[in-house]
């Protein structure tokens, strides 16, 4: 039928690592073997797949453009019959360039450059690349002989348009899919590194059936998957839209390195809504309509099809937690070639939740990759240890061993007692004076916490595995937590995640738990866990040691934060702020709270900035590498917190 334009579309998320040259470069060939056997024409793989989106301070090494300009050269070599766009950086006018490159079966026909790069957050693009300006376009000379189309690019195939926005060109508010609209594009490519973050997979389907709908076309998006390079998780998410409505998309996380979709679209539902568009503006000659990049191409006949819409179940917060953190954790350890983890299991509710989530990254992994994922069995990937001084107590204790029992691990009880006091008393003797609880607190505390760091680091040498620190982000945020103690280890796992979600999280374990092979998976031992009161368990059993009463309420504290650093409130105006959300303190609680958050806060950056690395699971985290930057040294708003 003439008046139908039928093709098969692709999406691909890839897994990559950066640098990794050889396996990210055969995921890609492998994401177009299988494109091709699904009967895909047009494929579009992630953001800079071909060296990693992570390379951080690397992109400014020539080596980098020149290998991934070789990768490409294989990509292209395989593309015979196919149409397919992949991402790379490219050295030119002595600038790096993050482009997406068009294939079509055996040509390489341009490389469309990023116009805008995304510099906040998680994100320091304008660090490596330059932007492309807008509307102008350059001959790329490559390193290899030949020269190329370069910049703001349209390409027609086949008859068929072909324009790009490249991640970030998507999320600002004059999106370059409106010039190309008015170029008459029928399909615009989104590859993507868009890192994951709590609710974010609603932003990003907006996004597409938005463009879709306002830019009449179809739209596709790919996504990387996976811990690419330490801390960001992405969670796999492609999407193809057609006309305003979503016609393909895929499921989010997942343990497998390639993930394809494909779907059969008409464009000409595209063309026809552009042509019963009174807003639709097009470019005519007499516009200057810029040059197409022409090629020729014979799309496969395709028979219409009518297309259910795809059925993705919703994850509720809980669910995306889980699984971002076992992807993250399962990636983290296998491309770190360590053999497993080892958490220091007090019988809390921070390390029996790191001991939960390594112990659900098994049983997720497993069920997607079978049980070549961990052949050894769980015994083999995680040991915990409990260690006691005579300031532990029976109850956590009980709660260590019976969580351990429940998941199966390797566990082991030290009493530490001796190493504990044989520092105290040492310590002692140089100083030629007893130490007491009224006047030397932090320093018995603190001792106490640190004594357990050796012997648990000499488990994890043992393994070859990774020490899993236990400090969350809202002891982050106030620094309570003992240096060299629980925040001893190589990765952070809930360093990103607040002590009141954490709880309830736990509490949802017990009852509830994943999905994992069609069943829920709770864990009912994780009530001798939840039944307690969060203790750091550092003083004497008879001074009835609390978390809360140490800080305050972890709901209290959780909300100054995010108003202090999210929101950028002054001491006073978050005195306001409580008084609407906690009306049952009185006014010199509220007070009492906000000094002693913002005191905290103004004092310990220098331990956030000593954190092990963590996971990025929310768009306003603490981490100073990915999101919060502080001055570690600074006046302490005593001048702000002089005037409540």
């Amino acid at each position: 039928n003439p008046l139908m334009k039928v093709i098969k579309l692709g999406a691909a998320a890839l897994n990559q690592t950066p640098l990794d040259w050889e396996g990210n470069l055969q995921r890609i060939l492998g994401a177009i073997e299988e494109a091709r056997s699904q009967g895909v024409t047009l494929l579009c793989l992630p953001e800079l797949a071909i060296c990693g989106y992570g390379c951080e301070d690397a992109f400014f090494s020539s080596e980098t453009s020149l290998r991934s300009w070789a990768a490409l050269n294989e990509i292209v070599a395989r593309s015979s019959g196919m149409i397919i766009s992949v991402g790379l950086p490219v050295r030119h006018a002595r600038s790096t360039f993050n482009t997406a490159a068009l294939i079509a079966d055996g040509q390489l026909l341009g490389l469309s450059a990023k116009k805008n790069l995304a510099g906040d957050g998680v994100h320091y693009e304008p660090r490596w690349f330059n932007a492309w300006p807008e509307g102008l376009r350059d001959e790329y000379l490559a390193p290899d002989g030949g020269s190329f189309p370069i910049g703001d690019l349209i390409f027609e195939v086949g008859g068929v348009r072909i324009g790009f926005e490249i991640c970030e060109d998507a999320w600002v508010a004059q999106r370059p899919g409106a010039r190309m609209a008015s170029l008459g594009v029928d399909l615009i490519l989104n590859p993507s590194a868009s890192h994951f973050a709590f609710g974010k997979s609603k932003v990003r389907q907006g996004f597409v059936i938005e463009g879709s709908r306002a830019f009449n076309c179809c739209y596709v998006y790919a996504n990387l998957l996976g811990n690419e390079s330490g801390r960001v998780i992405y969670d796999g998410q492609l999407i193809i839209a057609n006309a305003g409505a979503i016609v393909a998309e895929s499921k989010r996380f997942g343990f497998d390195e390639i993930r394809v979709i494909s779907t059969t679209v008409d464009l000409s539902l595209g063309r026809l809504a552009k042509a019963k568009s009174v807003s639709h503006r097009p470019k005519l000659p007499t516009h200057q309509i810029e040059e197409l990049i022409s090629e020729d191409f014979e799309w496969p006949v395709q028979a219409p099809a009518l297309i259910d819409p795809p059925q993705i179940p919703e994850l509720d917060k809980f669910e995306e937690f889980t699984l971002a953190v076992c992807l993250g954790l399962h990636d983290y350890r296998r491309k770190s070639h360590s053999s497993g983890y080892v958490v220091s299991l007090s019988g809390g509710a921070d390390s029996s939740a790191a001991a939960c989530l390594v112990r659900l990254m098994f049983d997720l992994a497993r069920a997607d990759l079978g049980e070549s994922a961990y052949p050894s069995g769980f015994e083999k990937v995680l040991l915990t240890a409990y260690q006691g001084t005579r300031n532990s107590g029976e109850v956590t204790r009980k709660a260590a061993q019976t969580l351990a029992g429940a998941i199966e691990c390797r566990h082991h009880e030290l009493n530490i007692a001796e190493l504990h006091e044989g520092y105290v008393s040492l310590v002692e003797a140089a100083l030629g004076h007893d130490l007491n609880w009224n006047d030397h607190d932090i320093s018995l505390q603190n001792i106490q916490a640190r004594v357990r760091a050796p012997g648990i680091w000499m488990f994890a040498n043992l393994r070859n595995a990774i020490l899993l620190t236990t400090s969350n982000r809202s002891e982050a945020a106030v620094g309570y937590a003992t240096m060299d103690g629980d925040t001893a280890g190589g990765l952070a796992p809930i360093a990103g995640i607040d002590k009141a979600f954490l709880r309830a999280w736990l509490r949802w374990m017990e009852t509830t738990g994943p999905l994992i092979n069609g069943k829920r998976r709770p864990i009912p031992e994780l009530s001798v866990v939840n039944t307690q009161t969060p203790t750091a368990e550092l003083r004497p059993q008879e001074a009835g040691q609390s978390d809360e009463d140490d800080l305050m309420p972890y709901p209290v504290l959780d909300f100054i934060e995010r108003c202090a650093i999210r929101d950028q409130r002054s001491p006073k105006q978050i005195v306001s702020l409580l008084a609407a959300r906690f009306s049952d303190s009185s006014e010199d609680q509220r007070k009492a709270w906000t000094r002693r958050f913002f005191q905290l806060w103004s004092r310990n950056q220098w331990k956030r900035e000593r954190y092990a690395p963590g996971f990025h699971l929310d768009d306003a985290n603490l981490d100073p590498k990915t999101w919060c930057r502080w001055p570690i040294l600074s006046g302490g708003f005593q001048q702000e917190l002089s005037e409540l």
